[in-house]
This record gives structure tokens, C-alpha cells and sequence, in this order.
């Protein structure tokens, strides 16, 4: 018992001294200018690359652990780097150097008849912590996003993917140090004692929002227990609906993107409504592409008719299954597959395949999702093909953030006051 609480008062004592040093390292940002942050950002995709033996070495013992330990194979899907994507990490990371610094800019700048100018400015947050799971990728985009945005980071990773994340964080150290920033700008959780997130999520003095990314269980206990305010999104059940109008050849496209291209994403279609008119020309075709590539199929007694596949329930249209398997319905038309999405769906990303540019603009309009899209895959509902060069989350909360989060969604604003000596009267 007592080495328990001796265990409990120096993880209590190391959360706190990371508090303290990301606090003290977020004002000496918010005063780096746009040069330096950006040399320390070209710095980090450098060190990436220059490292990228040495990180896909320690991401090998990670994968080897996570697949001894049985997990699945979309979590080791999404645990798993590669080449290719670790150069995608340092891309990222160079993309987030050539954007516009948010901080400082003003806009919305209106003179008062009392002659004052006011305007809103652009600022950096403070200290965020990000806890997730699984993707290693997000050590490196999260420091990305964070530093540009003037605010200093405290990242918690899942203990899966620990090794590969020490190997990212040591790129980024080394570059905050060359560019004469502080090292405690960007500090990784060094412990995978679980304790450590309840530490996190109450250190009000010290964070001001908490990101997390992973599972439903993860979300949903962090929403529980967070004393701090969280940007954040539970589900990914994704839709693509198959309007009556739509061209045959690109929804079989789009349908087969949309959940083939990758199977264990937040973004990847999860419900395929089809309208009744189009059904027999698109789900044979859809079903023969799915059952090659070893997707299953739970359809409802109409889609049956064209597909192989088993009964749906009722809970299937609930579940984002991060696995080869999809819901599928076959619907009336517009009205039904809105109803259908406004029922079942997360707000996290819907999208329609449509000709007819009433029926697009209707479902753009009245589909209440943080990403809504016209004639694409769900899989472009990512920071980086939105052109944020990373994103460090999706949020479908309404307040502060919805969607992608880059730059501006880790800033702020204030009022500023422009005055020329005028006095109240």
C-alpha cells in the first residue's frame, strides 16, 4: 500500500512539473515570431526523415507487441507506419510550415461613431492535452499544428504505440532546441501508467483544452471525467447516400472508396443508402465489389435482392465497425436518406452522389454533420486533404471547432480596441 501511494504522489509530482513547464513554455511561444516556429517545424519534418529508420524500427516493436497481445487487425492497422507513411508525416509537418500563421492576424476591424476601432485578434490558446491511441502519426501532426499555433502541448499516447512515439517526440525535441524554442514546448507523457490521463484531464491551472483522439470507451470516459474543456467526436458512422439521379459509374466508385480504401478509419463509410430507382442499376455491382474484396454485407430485405449478404438489425445502422463490414438500405429518395442519416449518424461526415443539383444543395443544407459532401468519397474528411496539412482531431461539437481541426481550431480570439485618445461620455 504504501509503495502504491509513493507510486501515486511521484506520478501526481512528474504530471505536475509537466504542467508547470508547458505553462512557462506556451507564453515564451505566443511571443515566437512566424520565422522561427516555421524553422523549428522544417526542423521536425528534417529530423523525420533523417530518423525515419530508426522510428519504423521502434514501430516494428510496437506492432510485433500489439500483435502478440492479440489485438485486431484494424487496430494494428492503424498502429502500423510504413515508408510511405512516415514520409506523409514529414510532408504534413512542412505543409503546417507553409501556412499562414494564424496568430496575431485581425480582422473584422469597424470604426465606432465615438471614433475607437474595434477588431478581433487572433490568438494562441495556451497548453494542450492530447491523449490518443494507436496512431503514432499523431505525435508528429498535434507538434506540428500546436507549435504554429503558438501553443505549447503535453501528448499522451496510447502505451501501444509508446516506442514509436519516442522516437517521433526525440525528432521534435531536437528541433525546437536548434530553433532556440522550448524543449517543453512539445513533452510526451513518459509513463504508460493509465493514471496518467486522470492526472491530465484535471490539471485546470495548467491546461486549457483536452483533445482525444481514439476509441468510443476512451471518449466517453474522458467526457465523463474531464474538469477541462474537450474538442472532440465519439462515433464515425459515415454515409454515403446514392441519390436517384447520380451517375451510376461514380457511385460505384465513391461506394467502393468509401469503405474499401481503408477499412479502420473514422472517416470511412460505415451505411450505404441507395434510392429504390438507381438500386438495380448500382448494388449488383457494389456487391460484387465488396463480397471480392471480402467485405460483409448487412442489408436490409430490399438491398437483399441485390446483394449476398445477411439481414441487417437495428443496431447495425447504429455501428461504426472499423472492419470490412457495411450497412446497407435501400431507401425511397432524398427525404428518407436525410431522415435515415439524422437517426442513425454521427455528425461526423455524409455525402451524396447526385446529379440533380436541388437534391445535392438540399442534403449539403439539411444534413446536420461536421463534414457534409457532393459527389466524393467520405475519405477526403481529413485535415490534410482539406489542405490544413494535419488536422489534430475532428470535432463534431458545435462550440469553438466543428470538422477538421487545424490551425484556427487551436486559436482563438480577443477583442482588441484601436483608440485615438476618445473618452466615454
Amino acid at each position: 500500500m504504501e509503495r502504491n501511494k509513493h507510486a501515486e504522489a511521484e506520478l501526481q509530482g512528474l504530471m505536475l512539473e509537466m504542467g508547470r513547464a508547458a505553462r512557462a513554455a506556451a507564453r515564451e511561444l505566443a511571443r515566437a515570431d512566424t520565422l522561427t516556429k516555421n524553422r523549428a517545424l522544417v526542423g521536425i519534418a528534417s529530423g523525420i526523415r533523417s530518423r525515419s529508420t530508426e522510428i519504423l524500427r521502434a514501430n516494428a516493436a510496437d506492432v510485433k507487441k500489439a500483435e502478440r497481445e492479440g489485438n485486431d487487425a484494424a487496430f494494428v492497422d492503424r498502429l502500423t507506419l510504413t515508408s510511405a507513411l512516415v514520409e506523409q508525416m514529414a510532408d504534413g509537418v512542412e505543409q503546417v510550415a507553409a501556412l499562414a500563421d494564424p496568430v496575431g492576424a485581425i480582422s473584422e476591424r469597424v470604426k465606432r461613431p465615438t471614433g475607437i476601432e474595434v477588431a478581433r485578434m487572433r490568438v494562441p490558446i495556451g497548453v494542450i492535452g492530447i491523449i490518443y491511441e494507436s496512431r503514432p502519426n499523431v505525435t508528429a501532426d498535434a507538434a506540428a499544428l500546436c507549435l504554429k499555433a503558438g501553443n505549447a502541448c503535453i501528448l499522451r499516447g496510447g502505451s501501444e504505440a509508446l516506442e514509436s512515439n519516442r522516437a517521433i517526440a526525440q525528432c521534435v525535441r531536437a528541433a525546437l532546441k536548434s530553433a532556440r524554442l522550448p524543449e517543453a514546448a512539445v513533452q510526451l507523457v513518459p509513463t504508460p501508467d493509465r493514471a496518467a490521463v486522470g492526472e491530465l484531464i484535471t490539471m485546470r491551472e495548467y491546461i486549457d483544452i483536452i483533445v482525444p483522439r481514439g476509441g468510443k470507451t476512451l471518449i466517453e470516459r474522458l467526457a465523463r471525467e474531464s474538469r477541462i474543456p474537450m474538442i472532440k467526436h465519439l462515433d464515425g458512422v459515415c454515409h454515403v447516400y446514392i441519390d436517384d439521379s447520380a451517375d451510376p459509374e461514380m457511385a460505384v466508385r465513391i461506394a467502393d472508396n468509401a469503405k474499401t480504401q481503408r477499412y479502420g478509419t473514422c472517416n470511412t463509410m460505415e451505411t450505404l443508402l441507395v434510392a429504390e430507382a438507381i438500386a438495380p442499376r448500382v448494388l449488383p455491382r457494389i456487391g460484387e465489389i465488396f463480397s471480392s474484396k471480402g467485405v460483409e454485407m448487412r442489408a436490409d430485405p430490399v438491398a437483399l435482392k441485390y446483394v449476398n449478404g445477411k439481414k441487417a438489425s437495428e443496431d447495425d445502422y447504429y455501428t461504426e465497425w472499423l472492419a470490412p463490414i457495411v450497412s446497407i438500405r435501400v431507401v425511397k429518395g432524398l427525404d428518407e436518406a436525410i431522415e435515415h442519416i439524422a437517426k442513425y449518424g454521427s455528425q461526423h461526415t455524409d455525402a451524396i452522389v447526385a446529379q440533380d443539383r436541388l437534391h445535392a444543395e438540399r442534403f449539403l443544407r439539411e444534413v446536420d454533420s461536421s463534414s457534409v459532401m457532393w459527389n466524393a468519397s467520405t475519405r477526403f474528411a481529413d485535415g490534410y486533404e482539406y489542405g490544413l496539412g494535419a488536422e489534430i482531431g475532428i470535432s463534431t461539437d458545435k462550440l469553438h471547432a466543428r470538422g477538421p481541426v487545424g490551425l484556427e481550431g487551436l486559436t482563438t480570439q480577443k477583442y482588441v480596441v484601436l483608440g485615438h485618445g476618445e473618452i466615454r461620455t
